[in-house]
């Protein structure tokens, strides 16, 4: 399980460097929440809003540093997302040590592909599965629930969120 998860995030991992390496120029867009402007990413209108785990629609996750599969800032998924980015998680010292550890490294930075690296108190769009790995390991980070899409609840409960929600 663990090395189709590293696979699957390797792939992943491509395809943003690519889609970045497509998108170097300064843009502006529209997004939910007004122009965004972002170097490195290309940010189209939500043709459909998705929702999040309350059953409302789906709000903003960070757009510094930009997150979300798409690099949207939102936690949207489809059926290209095959590690289903979707738990709006404000990460922490714990739980990137621990991701570290499975070896998913967050904490550097990949200039390449246009990811910062994260810091504890960033908000990402992470795994679901990775996300209950590290419910698990008892160092799952805090989650917004607005935020996170209502795809999480196909392998985490809404009480195992509600349990870790920022307030």
């Amino acid at each position: 399980m663990k090395l189709l998860y590293k696979i699957i995030c390797i792939i992943l991992l491509f395809h943003t460097t690519n889609c970045n390496a497509q998108n170097k120029k300064k843009v502006q867009a529209k997004a939910n929440c007004g122009t965004i402007t972002n170097k490195n990413t290309t940010i189209k209108k939500m043709e459909t809003i998705q929702k999040n785990v309350l059953g409302t629609d789906l709000k903003l996750a960070s757009i510094d540093p930009m997150t979300g599969f798409f690099r949207t800032g939102y936690c949207n998924t489809d059926a290209n997302d095959r590690g289903l980015h979707v738990v709006a998680a404000v990460v922490t010292d714990a739980f990137l040590q621990y991701s570290f550890a499975q070896g998913n490294d967050l904490i550097s930075p990949y200039p390449a592909n246009g990811f910062p690296g994260l810091k504890a108190g960033d908000v990402w769009c992470l795994c679901a599965l990775r996300w209950k790995e590290a419910l698990a390991a008892g160092v799952a980070p805090p989650v917004i629930l607005e935020a996170t899409n209502i795809k999480a609840l196909e392998y985490i409960t809404i009480e195992e969120l509600q349990k870790h929600a920022v307030q």
